[in-house]
């Protein structure tokens, strides 16, 4: 389950590491989430925002996400 703020969260934390470095976590291609699905999200809070992204893409609802930006 998630809260409210972890939506905010989502829409504006940038990606700290790698290929995709400075992209709001909203905007990672779903590919590069789905990579770290299969290999692993990172420990703590960024991997749980990450798989919420993922979540929120694959099931289509990232006009919840709009409005926070």
């Amino acid at each position: 389950m998630f809260e409210k703020q972890d939506l905010v969260e989502l829409a504006r934390l940038s990606m700290p590491f790698g290929k995709y470095s400075g992209y709001l976590l909203m905007d990672l291609p779903e590919e590069y989430l789905l990579w770290f699905a299969r290999k692993g999200f990172p420990e703590g809070r960024l991997g749980g925002l990450m798989a919420l992204a993922l979540e929120i893409k694959v099931e289509g609802l990232q006009g919840l996400i709009d409005p926070l930006r």
